[in-house]
């Protein structure tokens, strides 16, 4: 009852206005001074003109924010859509070029040994978690076969010990069952270099009279067969002598980072009847 009532109100409010405004459109005279009534009107009627101004201004404005909000939202969507695009196109970007600069130095490297090698991408671990060791995706099909060497741009990787016409397996030189002729780069001492875990290796038979200082580089010997001479393995991380022991106690710090390890080279053909020839590393 209270509502129809206030509904009331409003259009006596709203007839009123209507009428008064009629008047003053359709006054004769020529006079365009406000008369006595008309001012009467005018101060009457102002303020509810007023208000109606304000309040159709305040709606047109939510109604006009609402649509520019919902546009600026939509903007906003498709702006956060193109950057989700540009970050994925970065990172394969980035990925392209980490790649192009591993490629490039395993080129580099191919042209200093002077022997036959197939590229190869790390494709696995050992399944059976018994050997550190890697599978690659090259096999007798590409030439492959056991006992051959395995580098990359770094130095020594490890050697093929199973084939198949498309995949090898590889054991690291981190492996315990791993073992690899060398020589102190600096002081051409022999020693043979044995896993120990995937960041150091023991460097054994090293005698106590031989000249090894920390940071020395450690290379392969040629000897064995298998890795020709002159290939970087890695450098000497810390010595000890015990009294009471015939070799020093040497570790060694790998060349290659095999935690990163992607793309691999298998030398095909090492000459053994002249292994000892050495390999310019620069």
């Amino acid at each position: 009852m209270l509502r129809e009532k206030g509904l009331g109100k409003i259009w006596i409010w709203i007839v009123f206005t209507g009428f008064a405004l009629f008047l003053l459109s359709t006054n004769p005279g020529s006079d365009l001074s406000w008369n006595p009534a008309e001012q009467f009107i005018i101060e009457v009627t102002a303020p509810f003109q007023k208000l109606m101004k304000q309040v159709v201004g305040s709606v047109e404005k939510v109604w006009t924010d609402y649509f520019y909000l919902v546009g600026l939202r939509d903007e906003n969507r498709g702006l956060k859509q193109d950057l989700d695009t540009l970050k994925s196109e970065n990172s394969r970007f980035k990925e392209l070029l980490a790649t192009h600069e591993r490629l490039r130095k395993l080129l580099q490297f191919k042209q200093i040994i002077r022997n036959s090698v197939v590229a190869a991408q790390v494709i696995g671990l050992d399944p059976s978690g018994w050997f550190k060791s890697i599978i690659v995706d090259k096999g007798t099909l590409a030439g492959v076969k056991t006992d051959m060497p395995v580098v990359n741009a770094s130095g020594v990787v490890g050697r093929v010990i199973s084939v198949s016409p498309d995949f090898s397996k590889i054991l690291l030189v981190v492996d315990q069952n791993s073992a690899v002729d060398c020589l102190l780069q600096r002081s051409r001492d022999r020693g043979i270099l044995k896993g120990l875990s995937t960041d150091v290796c023991n460097l054994e038979y090293l005698v106590k009279t031989a000249d090894a200082a920390v940071g020395d580089q450690v290379i392969t010997s040629g000897l064995g067969g298998v890795f020709p001479k002159g290939l970087p393995v890695g450098k000497i991380l810390d010595i000890d002598e015990n009294p009471g022991m015939l070799f020093k106690e040497i570790k060694v710090r790998p060349a290659v980072d095999f935690s990163t390890l992607e793309e691999v080279m298998i030398i095909l053909n090492v000459d053994k009847t002249n292994r000892k020839e050495k390999v310019s590393i620069p």
